[in-house]
């Protein structure tokens, strides 16, 4: 026993010091199975997830002609220089003119949606997302034609910028990217830097320029441009000259670099900041060799973790109160609605950490059969009586498929609770249950402290902790 005590000491004082947020630390960290406890499935699915390439953030950059997209751009690739970056403009992706319509080319209307090859755009996007390289094409706005020999290699990358007047028109499109931004600049202003722009870079003469922009530019600003305005997830106004909406939009694309592909997807999930104390305490919990006394003890503290992490997404309300000095504290006032809902077994073992944290808080109890993880049947429910006017913390340390925490969310709506009351808090989750509970209650909160490869055929998670009820409970012999 002393010895086993030593070991763990010596995990807990080697994970400590500094960390980086997300290090993947499988090849550091290590206690290598045997090869006749990894089952098939597991080999692969860690495999699988080792080589599967990381999803890229993408942006979509739209505004007016001449907003100053490209500068906007230009300024958020500098400031991410420790990551990938790519910007694939939606001027590459002009249609050649055939040949009658270069005898009218003034009669073209190059700022119609119908002007750009959508499907190859939607093309390069969704294969980029998947990690593969794309041979974006080159157009000469001289000839209005696309160059027939000479292609831009466009390599997988962390980040992917597509800017555009219409990139937020198609709705496929849309649906590609992570973040959308519009630049909002004033119309004068604008008019003075396509006249600009037009005339020096692109060979044309003035007048030729004005009489496009008031024939075409604008009306389609009216019809298309503006209108996809409501699109946008932020709105800079002055464009480049706007550093403070720039700097926050920097800070939020590195925060997102940060988490799991999911988390970009489904903005809902939360997963507590990863550090080596976390990563140190989810070893010891998963080693099939720990002692109980020592599994319950670090299931505790990252169970405490877990549930403080989302508490903080609760509301509360401005309040100020006097110190011993005599000054006045402007804080804040704890969210008074609040109680617990355990799924049982499991989730009872979260509850000494939920009483610990908020004082006489109420809980609740939901017992579902899953066996086999078919099974839905509720077989036992004591709620609080008016719990439909609280806030409610789901309880059970893991998310595996998601049918058993989909049936007890569904019944909490059909007791009144919102579903945007409800945070499901658990230690460790599968993407197959992320998806599962998401994609039917994407109102809900999911906070977590690690999200695991996958199921098995089983249904387990992998790698996992195994039952964990019987582990913390003692009723694993």
């Amino acid at each position: 026993m002393p010895e086993e005590t030593n070991s763990i000491d010596y995990v807990m004082e080697k994970a400590s010091g500094p960390h980086f947020s997300g290090l993947r630390l499988d090849g550091l960290l290590s206690s290598p199975p045997s090869s006749s406890t990894a089952s098939p499935s597991h080999r692969s699915a860690s495999a699988s997830e080792s080589n599967a390439p990381k999803q890229p953030f993408v942006i979509g950059v739209s505004g007016g002609t001449a907003s100053g997209k490209t500068t906007v751009c230009d300024m958020i690739i500098q400031q991410l220089h420790d990551h990938r970056v790519v910007l694939v403009n939606q001027d590459s992706f002009y249609r050649g003119l055939t040949a009658e319509e270069s005898k009218r080319v003034h009669e073209y209307n190059f700022d119609h949606p119908d002007a750009f090859d959508t499907e190859q755009l939607l093309d390069c996007v969704q294969k980029m997302r998947s990690g593969h390289s794309y041979q974006v094409p080159i157009y000469d706005f001289k000839s209005h034609r696309r160059c027939s020999d000479s292609f831009r290699q466009v390599n997988a990358s962390d980040v992917i910028i597509l800017e555009g007047i219409l990139v937020f028109h198609d709705q496929r499109v849309r649906n590609l990217m992570n973040m959308k931004i519009f630049v909002d600049t004033d119309a004068d202003v604008r008019l003075a830097r396509r006249i600009r722009r037009d005339t020096v870079e692109r060979g044309r003469d003035i007048n030729s320029v004005l009489e496009q922009y008031a024939k075409f530019v604008k009306p389609a600003f009216d019809d298309f441009v503006l209108p996809s305005k409501k699109y946008a997830d932020v709105i800079i106004p002055r464009g480049g000259d706007n550093h403070v909406a720039i700097d926050l939009i920097v800070q939020h694309i590195h925060t997102k670099l940060g988490q799991h592909d999911l988390c970009k997807i489904y903005p809902n999930v939360h997963v507590i900041q990863s550090t080596f104390q976390i990563r140190g305490m989810h070893t010891l919990i998963r080693d099939k060799e720990i002692s109980k006394h020592d599994f319950v003890f670090y299931s505790d503290r990252l169970i405490r973790l877990v549930l403080e992490h989302g508490l903080g997404h609760l509301p509360f309300t401005e309040k100020q109160v006097v110190t011993p000095t005599g000054s006045v504290y402007t804080g804040v006032d704890f969210c008074k609605k609040l109680c617990g809902v355990s799924i049982v077994r499991s989730g009872e073992s979260m509850e000494n950490a939920l009483r610990a944290c908020c004082k006489g808080i109420k809980i609740g109890k939901l017992l579902i059969h899953r066996d086999g993880d078919n099974g839905k049947q509720l077989i036992y429910e004591k709620l609080p009586k008016d719990i439909s006017e609280r806030h409610v913390l789901l309880l059970d340390p893991v998310l595996a498929t998601g049918n058993s925490a989909n049936q007890a969310i569904e019944l909490l709506i059909q007791k009144g609770v919102p579903e945007s009351h409800i945070i499901f808090l658990n230690l460790i989750s599968a993407p197959e249950g992320i998806r599962c509970v998401c994609k039917r209650f994407p109102s809900l909160k999911i906070v977590t402290s690690e999200i695991d490869v996958a199921l098995n055929e089983e249904f387990r998670v992998i790698p996992g902790m195994g039952e964990f009820g019987d582990r913390y409970f003692g009723t694993d012999d």
